[in-house]
């Protein structure tokens, strides 16, 4: 096996005692990061979070949006609304949009303008941030915790 002279076997070990204390440092830096807090409230705090953000959707889904669907302008599925831009060679004349259905349309080839789509998320954001919004604020008034914090703008920079 050939020999590495000195200077070559020096750059080596230098390289090597490097990657060891950037892998040290790295190691350190990732566990103080993860583990700074208690796992347990972290993954204690999520599950509630996905909970009560479940419970949020279904409240919106459930309750509000089909009382909202009731207005003359728009119907029951939101989400369905949607207009041709091309048909595609199924295409039935019979019907007001030619598909009874968005996916029909998209299945069929059609080019398809899915604005009832769009609405129906603006809307649910709209409406799940009001909600969320009157939780914090009926949350504040009872524990005397501030959630919703007023901005105040500096008189001098103009920041917030």
């Amino acid at each position: 096996m050939p020999q590495l002279d000195d200077n070559t076997q020096q750059y080596l070990r230098d390289a090597e005692q490097g990657i060891k204390q950037r892998t040290a440092h790295f190691w350190d830096s990732f566990t103080n990061f993860a583990l700074r807090d208690n796992v347990l409230e972290v993954a204690v705090g999520l599950i509630l979070a996905a909970s009560f953000t479940a419970c949020a959707n279904s409240l919106v889904t459930d309750i509000i949006l089909p009382i909202i669907s009731l207005l003359p302008f728009l119907s029951r599925n939101l989400d369905e609304k949607f207009a041709i831009f091309k048909p595609g060679p199924n295409y039935n004349s019979t019907i007001s949009t030619g598909y009874n259905t968005k996916d029909q349309a998209l299945a069929d080839g059609a080019v398809v303008f899915a604005y009832g789509n769009f609405f129906d998320k603006v809307m649910r954001f709209f409406i799940i941030a009001v909600v969320l919004w009157t939780v914090a604020t009926v949350y504040s008034r009872v524990s005397d915790d501030n959630i919703v914090k007023r901005q105040v703008k500096c008189k001098f920079c103009r920041k917030y």
